[in-house]
């Protein structure tokens, strides 16, 4: 599965809230998002209007192994 194109730093974080994703500080433009399901796990979203494909990819890979999903698994979950 493909990954999204032009997807704001906002959107994403609106997104990772169906996985318990709250915001919990911002240092510069980076939003630090933090989730207790399935243990404690905090994620670093730039506050870009579009995010980088490869940190898009990465930001992915790393929520989808704290979830024990696959990336196209969790974007269908994300419906993003």
């Amino acid at each position: 599965m493909k990954l999204p194109r032009d997807v704001s730093g906002l959107h994403l974080a609106k997104a990772l809230r169906k996985l318990g994703y709250e915001f919990t500080r911002q240092r510069g433009s980076h939003m630090r998002h933090t989730t207790e399901q399935n243990g404690q796990h905090h994620i670093a979203i730039p506050d870009h209007a579009s995010l980088r494909i490869g940190t898009m990819r990465e930001i992915m890979k790393d929520v989808a192994a704290h979830h024990s999903l696959t990336v196209p698994e969790l974007l269908a979950k994300l419906e993003l």
